[in-house]
């Protein structure tokens, strides 16, 4: 019986741990309307603590650039068509990323395009040709 109970602790406790190897129980969670409060605040009032300034880069190189851009060009034209248009053309111009995919030569179809504000991560252009 001693046998069982600590089989179950065991088996309890394994199945408690997620992936970091953390107990589930183990974080605060602050919930939806904590996160609701905050957005309304934040909406409400630009003079809260911001990392963003407008001014100041935060997509300060041509890897995070391209980190932002597939996550959304994945999710919008599908992981496959925007990996073969790699190597992408990428240039830093006025505080904005430029990224266009590439065919290879004699290709027929059209690639992406996409402009991001290095700022405070905005898209400003997101475009595919056909």
């Amino acid at each position: 019986m001693e046998s069982m109970k600590t089989f179950i602790l065991f088996l309890f406790l394994i199945l408690s741990f997620n992936a970091c190897g953390q107990y589930k129980r183990d974080r605060i969670i602050l919930g939806r309307p904590y996160a609701e409060q905050e957005l309304r605040e934040s909406l409400n009032d630009s003079s809260l603590h911001n990392v963003i300034d407008h001014k100041t880069s935060i997509i300060k190189d041509s890897t995070v650039a391209i980190s932002v851009a597939e996550s959304v060009l994945f999710s919008i034209y599908g992981k496959e068509s925007i990996i073969k248009q790699r190597p992408y053309e990428i240039y830093f111009i006025n505080n904005y990323w430029i990224l266009i995919g590439t065919l290879p030569e004699g290709s027929l179809g059209g690639t992406f395009l996409i402009i991001i504000d290095s700022r405070d991560s905005r898209i400003i252009r997101l475009t595919h040709g056909k």
